[in-house]
């Protein structure tokens, strides 16, 4: 089967885009906006929150050069889950700590186009994902390991985004090394997506399921080898920005507990991701082609 033989209807498409993706384009615009007017109240997590909404609107587009009819779907994916953690992270760590007044009111706003934001791009990945599969239309997304790395990828960006505030581990050599174990294992993650979705993984020198299994075993090893006890407040109430005026950053300490959680979440879904491709291995299951 040809690829242009399996590409959606360009009318299909225009009618997708028109009550999807204009709608998405102009919530992020709005929310964009708001919290843009706050200036330096908007903090550094606000700032983030931007270049996120930036990010997913630059990618908004209907034509793509290669592989261009799987990029939409998983481009919705990354987009729904990075605009719900934007969703939840500047109401609960940021906006919760800002004095009543106009900049308040434009960031609770802001808040709430990001969820619609979120919505939207959850109903786009359903509806072509239900499109994808009456047209018998295969697509990395809707395999579990093409699911696995995608939560794998966002759960590191939202981690990216706590880092941003150096503070988190500047002074502190031991928690340096976790940095480095998120940004090799998110490369390895972004290492095997993009060869996936270009077709390229035939290429390897492994069998699929072994190079895989390397890969995130790997990963795992990285993750388990964080250690309690490399630094950081053990109580709350010890940690002064909790309690001192707003700062760019809000609470250290509530930052450092999100990094903890995210870390723990993204070890279960990594493992589960080495679960998978040893059953395949152990299994003796043979090279599947590549995506079309």
């Amino acid at each position: 089967m040809s690829i242009r033989e399996i590409i959606p209807d360009q009318e299909d498409v225009d009618t997708l885009c028109c009550f999807l993706r204009l709608p998405q384009a102009i919530s992020m615009c709005v929310a964009f906006s708001l919290v843009a007017s706050m200036g330096n109240e908007r903090g550094a997590i606000g700032n983030w929150c931007l270049a996120i909404w930036c990010l997913c609107f630059c990618c908004y587009d209907d034509y793509f050069p290669f592989f261009w009819f799987k990029f939409p779907i998983t481009f919705a994916c990354y987009a729904a889950l990075l605009c719900l953690s934007t969703s939840i992270i500047y109401p609960v760590l940021y906006v919760q700590y800002l004095p009543d007044g106009p900049s308040r009111d434009r960031a609770i706003a802001a808040s709430a186009f990001s969820c619609i934001t979120c919505m939207l791009y959850a109903t786009d990945v359903a509806c072509t994902w239900k499109y994808y599969k009456l047209r018998n239309i295969p697509c990395y997304v809707h395999t579990l390991p093409g699911l696995l790395k995608i939560l794998e990828s966002a759960v590191a960006c939202v981690i990216f985004v706590f880092l941003s505030n150096t503070s988190l581990y500047l002074h502190q050599p031991a928690l340096k090394w976790c940095v480095a174990v998120y940004s090799i294992c998110f490369v390895q993650v972004a290492v095997a997506t993009l060869l996936r979705l270009r077709g390229w993984e035939n290429r390897l020198p492994l069998r699929l399921p072994i190079f895989h299994l390397g890969q995130t075993l790997f990963s795992v090893l990285l993750y388990v080898s964080f250690d309690e006890k490399l630094g950081g407040q053990p109580h709350r109430y010890s940690d002064m920005s909790c309690f001192d005026e707003l700062t760019d950053y809000g609470c250290v300490w509530d930052q450092r507990l999100a990094v903890a959680i995210l870390t723990a979440i993204n070890l279960l879904i990594y493992v589960a991701d080495l679960v998978y491709w040893a059953c395949q291995v152990s299994v003796g299951t043979e090279d599947q082609p590549s995506t079309p």
